[in-house]
C-alpha cells in the first residue's frame, strides 16, 4: 500500500519500470519495488553558495548505476525508483541526473523530460546559482541542464560508450593539471600555470612545462592567456605551442576586441586550443561559451550549463549576464547559421566554404553531426555500417584508423556510396596518413567516382598541404 502511494506522487519515466519521487523518509525495498537514492553518494564540491549541477563524472556513474539497476536479474520484475529528499538543493541535482539519462538514454527532449520531472507530486526545483560572492543575479534552471546535455550530446560532444571516466576524474583533481574538455578534440580549460611547480600552502602549483606530455599527447597546438602575466608566455613558445595574451580583469567581461581575437585565435588554430585564466573559471568559460554560442548554436543558458557539467564554478557574476546579451548577437551569426541547412542539402559547398574561414577537421565534424537530430536517416545510417557502434564517435573512428584497423572499410564505402554520409567519415578522419587509407579502402570497394573526387576536394580544402 505505501509502494502505490508513493507511485501516486512519483514521476513515471519508464511506463511501470522507472520512476522519481521526492520522500520525507528512507523507504525500505519490497518485493514489488526497488529504493534508491544518490543525494549522499554524488556530492558536489561547492565554492560559496554554489551547489550544483553535478559534473560529467557523476553523471556518468550516475547513468552506469541506473542502467546496471534496469538490466539486474534481480530487478527485473521491480519498479526501480530514485527518490531524493526535500533538501532543495539535493533534489534539484537528483532532478538533473534523472533528466539527464531521460535525455541520454532513453531520446526524450528536454521538454518532455523536464514535463515529467515536473509531473506528480513533484514541484518546482530550486534554479543553480554561480560560485561567486553575494547575491545571486543569475537563476540556471533544470531546463536550461538538460538543454545543455541535449545540445552537447547532439554535436558528439560526449559519448558514454567511450567516455573514460577515470581520466576525466584524474585530471580535474588539482594536483593533476586541474584540466577538463569543453569541446574535446578542440577545447580544453585549465587552471594557470605558475613559474615553477611546488606546493604552495599544500595547494599544488603547475609550471608550463608540467602541461607538455599532455598537451603533445592531445594534439593541443595553442595556449590562451587571460590573466595577467605569472610565468613567461616564451616557455610554451619554446615548447612548441602557440602562446595568446587576451588580459582582462578577474570577474569581470570581455572587450569586443578580445572576444573577436579569442573567436579568431580558436578558428584560425590547427589542433586544440587550452585556454586558462587564474583559476581557469570564469574569464576562460565566458569566452569558450562565446565560440559555443558562435558554433554550436548554443544559447548562453546551454553554454552555461555544459560548462559548468564539465567544469563547475565556471562562469560568474556579470560574465552570466554578458553572455546573455550576446543570444542572437550579429558577431555570433554570420558565420555559422547560413550554413546549417547547407549540410543537409549540399554538405560539401558548406564543408569547402567553412574551411576556407579557416575551420579545422574538428570543428567541422561537430557542425555536421549537429546539423541533424537523432532521427536523421543519414547520421543512423552512419552509426550502423561499417565500424558499427566505434562510428558514433568520430575520436573513436579516428583511433581506428590511425592503429591500423581496417576491418569493414569495404563494406562501409559500398554501402555509402550513394550516401553523402560518408562526408562526416571523410571528414572524421582528418590527417594525410588517413586519408590515404581512405582512398586505397575506396578503390578496392570500388565506391563511385564521384565520392572518391569528393573525398578528394575535402582532402584539399582541409589539408591543402
Amino acid at each position: 500500500m505505501a509502494d502505490e502511494y508513493v507511485l501516486l506522487g512519483a514521476s513515471e519515466f519508464i511506463k511501470d519500470r522507472l520512476y522519481f519521487a521526492t520522500l520525507r523518509t528512507k523507504p525500505k525495498t519490497t518485493a514489488n519495488t526497488h529504493y534508491f537514492s544518490t543525494d549522499d553518494e554524488f556530492l558536489y564540491e561547492n565554492f560559496y553558495a554554489d551547489f550544483g549541477p553535478l559534473n560529467l563524472g557523476m553523471l556518468y556513474r550516475y547513468c552506469c548505476k541506473l542502467n546496471k539497476k534496469l538490466k539486474s536479474f534481480t530487478h527485473s520484475r521491480k519498479r526501480v525508483i530514485h527518490y531524493t529528499s526535500y533538501d532543495q538543493r539535493k533534489r534539484a541535482n537528483a532532478a538533473v541526473l534523472i533528466g539527464s539519462y531521460s535525455v541520454i538514454y532513453l531520446k526524450r527532449s528536454p521538454e518532455e523530460a523536464y514535463r515529467t520531472l515536473i509531473s506528480g507530486n513533484n514541484t518546482a526545483y530550486l534554479p543553480f546559482r554561480d560560485a561567486a560572492l553575494g547575491d545571486c543575479t543569475y537563476n540556471l534552471t533544470i531546463l536550461d541542464c538538460l538543454q545543455g546535455i541535449r545540445k552537447a550530446l547532439q554535436y558528439g560532444f560526449f559519448n558514454f560508450e567511450t567516455f573514460d571516466v577515470e581520466e576525466y576524474e584524474h585530471y580535474e583533481r588539482v594536483e593533476n593539471g586541474d584540466m577538463n574538455w569543453i569541446i574535446p578534440g578542440k577545447i580544453l580549460a585549465f587552471s594557470g600555470p605558475h613559474p615553477r611547480s611546488k606546493i604552495e600552502n599544500g595547494y599544488p602549483l603547475h609550471a608550463p612545462e608540467a602541461y607538455f606530455p599532455y598537451f603533445q599527447g592531445h594534439h593541443v597546438t595553442a595556449v590562451v592567456r587571460l590573466n595577467r602575466k605569472i610565468y613567461d608566455g616564451q616557455r610554451f613558445t619554446d615548447g612548441g605551442f602557440e602562446h595568446y595574451d587576451l588580459f582582462f580583469v578577474d570577474g569581470t567581461t570581455p572587450s569586443d576586441l578580445i572576444t573577436r581575437r579569442f573567436l579568431h585565435v580558436c578558428e584560425s588554430t590547427e589542433g586544440a586550443v587550452a585556454v586558462h585564466c587564474k583559476a581557469g573559471l570564469g574569464r576562460t568559460g565566458t569566452l569558450i561559451g562565446c565560440y559555443l554560442m558562435k558554433h554550436y548554436r548554443f544559447t548562453a543558458a546551454d553554454a552555461i550549463a555544459w560548462i559548468r557539467i564539465c567544469r563547475p564554478g565556471s562562469i560568474i557574476g556579470p560574465q552570466q549576464d554578458f553572455l546573455e546579451d550576446k543570444n542572437g548577437h550579429n558577431t555570433f551569426k554570420k558565420v555559422f547559421r547560413p550554413f546549417t541547412q547547407y549540410f543537409v542539402e549540399a554538405p560539401l559547398a558548406a564543408i569547402t566554404a567553412l574551411s576556407r574561414l579557416g575551420y579545422d577537421a574538428t570543428s567541422l565534424a561537430h557542425l555536421y553531426l549537429g546539423s541533424f537530430s537523432h532521427s536523421s536517416p543519414g547520421l543512423l545510417k552512419l552509426c550502423q555500417v561499417g565500424w558499427g557502434p566505434s562510428l558514433r564517435s568520430y575520436f573513436q573512428v579516428s583511433r581506428d584508423v590511425r592503429s591500423g584497423s581496417s576491418l569493414g572499410h569495404s563494406r562501409t564505402f559500398r554501402d555509402l556510396s550513394r550516401s553523402h554520409s560518408c562526408i562526416a567519415l571523410a571528414m572524421c578522419l582528418g590527417s594525410l596518413s588517413c586519408w590515404k587509407v581512405i582512398l586505397r579502402h575506396s578503390l578496392r570497394s570500388r565506391a563511385l567516382i564521384k565520392n572518391l573526387s569528393v573525398l578528394c576536394s575535402i582532402h584539399v580544402s582541409l589539408d591543402p598541404d
